[in-house]
């Protein structure tokens, strides 16, 4: 299991969303309050931004920057330093807890990247390995050794990409091989974050998620801060969640098979 959010508003410095807030993500790598699933997150972390201009303004057609390491977030004597001095509009931060058979280095730390894309996932497939052979799908084996990492985060965000290179709309995509991993793992939890840089796209489907979100900013997590008590929403289980940079957020019920339903 992890810890994971996905921020779109005014810019901002990477410290004002994962570490200076009180039970931000980085207290959460070691204290989480509402994970389900393990203890601590020390088996790594990434940090994805979108780079923005000296006006504040997003650029471009800029590919988004990443930082990642293979150990635990409050080791890295370097992240404070960072973290202040980067600001961006649009942010995606994890602190992971390793499933079970995954690799340990430092591709295996989401947030994982193709163009304009950051992915995380908060959960875990169990007998991951042998998913592919479970699944509706004509993944070649050229598609899995292309896999970023060795873990089952690697291999759904391989699942999704495939599809969102096919022209499938990320909402849809997220849906599509939720259902399907559901339907042949249904214990496995599938907590997704996806951004463009322009609209978050999540899902909770095992864990928590909530938001935060005003007409200029959205915050989506999988457990709140203390910065803003009282200005949380909890999303439901078996959701779906769109939220642009305007801080509108709409919600759709995931559909999934009984099995998987009745987890």
């Amino acid at each position: 299991m992890c810890r994971h959010l996905a921020y779109l508003g005014p810019p901002v410095s990477l410290a004002q969303l994962v570490t200076a807030p009180a039970h931000a993500l980085y207290e959460q790598s070691w204290a989480p309050r509402l994970q389900k699933h393990g203890v601590v997150n020390a088996d790594g972390f990434g940090i994805g931004w979108y780079p923005t201009g000296s006006a504040g303004e997003a650029e471009d057609g800029e590919e988004p920057a990443r930082y990642r390491r293979n150990v635990p977030i409050w080791t890295d004597p370097n992240l404070p330093e960072l973290a202040h001095a980067i600001r961006s509009h649009a942010v995606v931060a994890a602190v992971r807890s390793a499933t079970a058979g995954t690799s340990n280095e430092e591709s295996a730390a989401a947030p994982f990247r193709d163009g304009r894309y950051l992915f995380s996932h908060n959960g875990a497939i169990p007998d991951w390995t042998n998913l592919p052979t479970d699944l509706p799908t004509d993944l070649t084996p050229a598609e899995l050794l292309s896999l970023q990492a060795r873990s089952d985060s690697a291999l759904l965000w391989l699942l999704i990409y495939r599809e969102l290179r096919r022209g499938v709309a990320p909402e849809d995509a997220l849906a599509t091989v939720v259902r399907h991993v559901a339907d042949a793992r249904p214990t496995a939890r599938l907590n997704l974050l996806l951004t463009d840089g322009e609209t978050i796209f999540a899902t909770r489907f095992g864990d928590t998620l909530w938001y935060r979100n005003d007409p200029a900013s959205v915050l989506v997590a999988s457990e709140p801060d203390d910065e803003f008590a009282g200005e949380w929403r909890e999303v439901p289980d078996r959701t779906l969640l769109l939220a642009n940079q305007a801080g509108i957020v709409r919600t759709t019920t995931l559909h999934v098979s009984y099995a998987a339903a009745e987890k």
